[in-house]
């Protein structure tokens, strides 16, 4: 009894082993981070396990050394990146597979430098287009050092309950439909990695499911043909009768009991397989057929869809690979659509005689859908965090309010035309346009004296970056410094709006004790006139449609002028006044459209951006200048301390 018991546990831990020794040592390698997002830990959600991931590292050479999220069932877990191959199998030295998502152009050589590494016992390639001379090299030296290699161009492959590589078995409703969340009792190869996912939907529905499955690759040169995972699957480890009462439950799930191959035309693998049959190296049920019968059918020889499926001789048709298969004692159907019922025949005669025995259907539990999914799908909805009705960058092409961006272009609504579809939602005319652009062109600058340009300089000349720079002089602009458009256009507009003659306005003004915005200039005067503040007024006097506001300010710079000569209408005033009667009169805006934008300080908008263009100039002046950090002079200062302290 106790020689029995210890036999027992002998062969039960190397049966554990063997059911997960994916689901403990598996390294993923990926050079495409975004795919592998979306391709990991798919099953593991629905199996029902609770152990740890089988993936334990991605590697990833365009980032640094760091940690990626992704979700594990219903909750989320950390997987640690790496940026060199060596750094990942110094620290998961358990590791023996590697999943490869590189391209085809570093394929070849991450799947070399992963060789490197005795850990590594098997490699999936998924990358198509490997060059055949390539192919041949990685499959010569992985049969060297022992290596299993599955691919190239592969979707994967896939071990129900356990690990699926790449995209195999699809989405998860498809996952769930093809019963993939649990083992089965049919093990199967394919070529084609689109045909897998058909095979495994074949299979759930005519038998209990899918033990393992993989797709060889479409490529002429496969790493691992028919013959290596069918032989694999015929020496799928078997127990003793006497172990068989003690685990008849395990003997169930993790023994392959029947074998399907699905090849193609092209190439002679099958042939292999055939040999196999006649000489009894496989003696589990076989059920065989070979796609790609059509190909009789026209007059020329075939390119199908992979390099391989080309018949280059009558041995390598599909018609004649499967009439060789079925003489060899395979199942074969009489077509690719009775594949389906012969699968289900073998599978019935293995029930009734006692080789599988099926086990209760057991509900999957349930499934987290992805919230981006069940957008899509239309399951559930949720406020927005953010709200824009100006731009739209998720179709094929930019759109500003509506305007594809290669109209923009197209159409060269210029500058003025973007800040009328980004600022105000549509397509102003375009003397409104000329007009955004002037006062971006008048605005652009005014000195390195001003406040704005002064901070500029400084921070710069600091050794700070543009952007800092740039905050810099722009913190300054308020009601002191190019902030008065808004300040001019609210005063400006309630005392026409009110009824106020420009004197009652005037002297209004002056009980308060409050400034006019927009009026008054530290240099310019009526003697001395702002060339900007000409070449806007008269543009605005002979595009403009209607222009009450502005004749209502030039008759309030008469007074003020009349009382002192710089008290004129100055750049922010004139821009202000002509902009509200652009709102009001241009026939594009509502009247409370035009006092929304008004009130919500829209006006000074032409200032900061003009200014900004300024700013980066003088930051880029100066360090072309290669001016070195400022101090203010001393001389420049008045320093006035306390009586008491100076004695």
């Amino acid at each position: 009894a106790a020689m029995l018991l210890a036999r027992l546990q002998e062969e039960t831990q190397k049966i554990l082993i063997f059911c997960f020794k994916t689901r403990q040592r598996l390294l993923y390698g990926a050079c495409r981070l975004e795919q592998c997002r979306k391709k990991f830990l798919t099953i593991y959600i629905i199996c029902g396990e609770d152990g740890e991931p089988s993936v334990v590292a991605m590697v990833y050479p365009f980032t640094g050394d760091h940690k990626q999220k992704f979700y594990w069932g219903h909750k989320e877990i950390l997987i640690p990146v790496y940026k060199k191959m060596d750094d990942a199998m110094t620290k998961h030295r358990d590791a023996d597979v590697l999943v490869n998502f590189a391209s085809l152009r570093s394929a070849y050589e991450s799947t070399i430098e992963t060789m490197s590494y005795p850990q590594i016992r098997t490699i999936a390639i998924i990358a198509e287009g490997i060059p055949e001379n390539m192919t041949r090299k990685l499959i010569l030296l992985a049969q060297e050092k022992g290596v299993s290699i599955i691919g190239p161009a592969t979707v994967g492959g896939i071990k129900p309950g356990c690990f699926k590589i790449g995209n195999t078995g699809g989405m998860m409703d498809n996952i769930l439909h093809s019963k993939l969340y649990r083992p089965g009792s049919i093990a199967y190869v394919s070529r084609s990695g689109g045909m897998s996912n058909e095979l495994n939907n074949i299979i759930s529905k005519a038998t209990n499911g899918v033990l393992e499955g993989v797709a060889i690759g479409g490529d002429r040169y496969p790493g691992t043909n028919f013959m290596d995972h069918i032989m694999r699957y015929q020496s799928d480890p078997k127990l003793t009768c006497l172990l068989r009462v003690f685990l008849i439950f395990i003997f169930f799930i993790f023994q392959v009991k029947m074998i399907v191959l699905l090849g193609e035309v092209g190439g002679v693998e099958e042939y292999d397989v055939c040999q196999a049959l006649t000489d009894g190296r496989i003696d589990k049920p076989l059920v065989a057929w070979c796609i790609g019968t059509c190909a009789g059918m026209f007059t020329s020889e075939v390119q199908f869809g992979h390099a391989g499926s080309c018949a280059n001789s009558d041995r390598e048709t599909a018609a004649a690979k499967n009439k060789a298969l079925s003489e060899a004692g395979a199942h074969v159907p009489t077509s690719f659509d009775a594949l389906g019922d012969v699968i289900h025949d073998v599978y019935d005669s293995l029930v009734q005689s006692g080789v599988i025995v099926p086990e209760p259907e057991v509900p999957p539990p349930t499934v987290p859908m992805d919230y981006s999914w069940a957008r899509e799908l239309g399951l559930i909805r949720k406020p927005a965090s953010f709200m824009t009705s100006i731009c739209d960058e998720r179709g094929q092409e930019l759109n500003y309010a509506g305007m594809p961006i290669s109209d923009v272009l197209k159409r060269d609504v210029g500058i003025g035309g973007v800040v009328s579809l980004l600022w105000f939602q549509r397509c102003l005319p375009p003397y409104v346009c000329k007009f955004f652009e002037m006062c971006l062109m008048v605005t652009a600058d005014h000195g390195p004296a001003v406040s704005g340009a002064h901070n500029t300089i400084v921070c710069a000349r600091a050794g700070k970056d543009l952007v800092s720079s740039l905050v810099s002089g722009l913190l300054t602009i308020g009601d002191r410094f190019g902030g008065a458009l808004d300040g001019a256009a609210r005063q400006f507009s309630e005392a026409y709006d009110t009824g106020l003659h420009p004197m009652e306005f005037v002297n209004a003004m002056r009980k308060k004790g409050q400034l006019i915005m927009g009026i008054g200039h530290r240099v310019k005067s009526i003697n001395n006139p702002d060339m900007r503040v000409k070449i806007i007024k008269e543009f605005v006097l002979e595009s403009f449609p209607a222009h009450p506001l502005l004749d209502y300010a030039l008759q309030v710079e008469k007074i003020t002028t009349s009382k002192k000569p710089n008290l004129i209408l100055n750049v922010d005033g004139i821009i202000a006044v002509s902009f509200v009667d652009l709102l009001r009169h241009s026939g594009s805006f509502t009247r409370e459209e035009a006092q929304e934008y008004i009130e919500m300080g829209s006006i000074n908008s032409l200032f900061v951006l003009g200014r900004s263009i300024g700013f980066i100039g003088h930051f880029m002046d100066q360090k072309r200048l290669k001016q070195g950090l400022y101090r203010h002079p001393w001389d420049d200062i008045s320093y006035v301390l306390p009586e008491q302290y100076t004695n």
